[in-house]
């Protein structure tokens, strides 16, 4: 049994190899890519808009308003990344339903890779809220001393956002293609239901994390700014 889709070779060149998580990815990001240029470019501001539209901006409001519970202000500063990535988990997860696909967020690459997005993103956004300075002595608090936990304590939760979201996603994927296989044909529809329910909600649980470790890099200053 395959753990994962990284072991599984599509097309190979010498040193070059191109497993099942790069294709699926690539895959992934032009069909979403292609998706939202065609919505984008039929965009109407009447009374009367398509399905189409009102789905995207069911979407965006979503993101908009969950970024407002967390606390970041303007959250229109922050929905392009944290509701781009929201809806690639949510696609990439939830198109496990689809015979012969494995969500690329079952690979241990994709995930580090999306961690360690998050992670610049969270230095990112800390420096353009705070300042160069301010922000890494911040590190520093409530005494220098202090300085090597709170590094070790950043990596920690990168490495923990990584591997959170690929032990949920792959151990799904091993529990639903077992049970698939041992249980009458009206089971896997509900197998399927159970898939989808876990893939959405990896990804909430993903975003949202993003979204209090952007919230934490960028809290301190807003505070003093107010006072």
């Amino acid at each position: 049994m395959n753990l994962g889709p990284d072991t599984i070779i599509v097309w190979k060149y010498g040193i070059f190899n191109l497993n099942e998580t790069i294709l699926a990815t690539w895959g992934l990001m032009i069909f979403l890519s292609l998706v939202a240029l065609s919505i984008s470019r039929r965009l109407a501001s009447d009374v009367t808009i398509s399905k189409w539209q009102n789905g995207l901006e069911i979407i965006v409001l979503a993101v908009v308003g969950q970024i407002k519970e967390v606390g970041l202000q303007p959250p229109e500063r922050y929905v392009s990344f944290l509701g781009s990535m929201f809806v690639f988990l949510v696609t990439a997860n939830c198109f496990s339903i689809f015979p012969g696909y494995r969500s690329p967020t079952s690979s241990l690459s994709t995930t580090a890779a999306l961690a360690i997005i998050v992670f610049v993103s969270v230095i990112a956004f800390g420096i353009r809220e705070k300042g160069v300075k301010r922000y890494f002595l911040d590190y520093c608090e409530p005494t220098f001393i202090m300085l090597p936990f709170n590094v070790i304590g950043e990596v920690s939760r990168t490495i923990s956002l990584a591997v959170r979201l690929f032990g949920n996603m792959m151990s799904g994927e091993l529990i639903v293609s077992i049970l698939l296989s041992i249980t009458p044909f009206f089971i896997p529809v509900v197998m399927n239901m159970f898939g989808l329910f876990i893939g959405m909600v990896q990804a909430y649980v993903f975003t949202i994390l993003s979204m209090v470790y952007i919230a934490a890099a960028t809290h301190v200053e807003k505070v003093k700014k107010g006072e």
